[in-house]
Parts: structure tokens; sequence; C-alpha cells
């Protein structure tokens, strides 16, 4: 049950979109047990963010959220492929993404909960 919810700086196309979407799709790989089967994903573009006073280049903030117990090496693993996605796929800096994890013990689906 993860989520991955993106907002970004800069406008995107509905390509650009896509190619985030695939590629995050793959990436919370990273995560054991996660797989893009029960992944949804959020892509808000032109979001109005701020980066070290000002928004002189695009942006993102990231956050990614799990059901379950948190993984450090999974999380340093996954901050690395995002970074790369949103600079290949949006023209983002690495120095410019922020990427909060968080897991939790509930998580509902269909009317109930895991």
């Amino acid at each position: 049950m993860p989520c991955i919810h993106a907002w970004v700086s800069n406008k995107l196309t509905p390509t650009q979109k896509t190619a985030l979407k695939t590629r995050m799709g793959k990436a919370i790989e990273a995560l054991p047990g996660k797989t893009e089967a029960w992944l949804m994903v959020l892509i808000e573009d032109e979001a109005c963010l701020y980066f070290k006073g000002n928004q002189d280049a695009p942006s993102a903030y990231v956050e990614v959220s799990i059901l379950g117990r948190d993984d450090a090496n999974g999380y340093e693993k996954m901050t690395g492929l995002l970074c790369r996605i949103f600079r290949e796929e949006a023209g983002i800096e690495p120095d410019r993404v922020y990427i909060k994890y968080s897991s939790t013990a509930h998580w509902g689906w269909n009317g109930s909960n895991f």
C-alpha cells in the first residue's frame, strides 16, 4: 500500500507525468515487499514552492508513505532513484528535492483496514 505524492514547481507535460509515474512505479521496488501493483501516485505540477527562500529554479517536495515498518536502507536507495528520476524527467536538480518518508501500521482500502 505505498503512495507517492509529488509536488513540483514547474509545469509538466502529460508525457513527463507519465514518465514520472512509470519510473516511480519501478523505484518503489527499492522498498522490500513494495511493488507498483498497489502503488498510488499523485503528481501536482505548478506548485508554489519556495526553496532556500526563493523560486530561482524548479523544486520538488515528495512524500512516500508505506504500510509497514521503516527501512532505512530502502529509503536511502529510493532517495537516489527519485532524485535521478526528477532530474531526468522534470529538470529538477537533486539539491532542490526534499523527500519525506512515513510508515503506518494502519491503511484503509476497500471499506476496511489492513
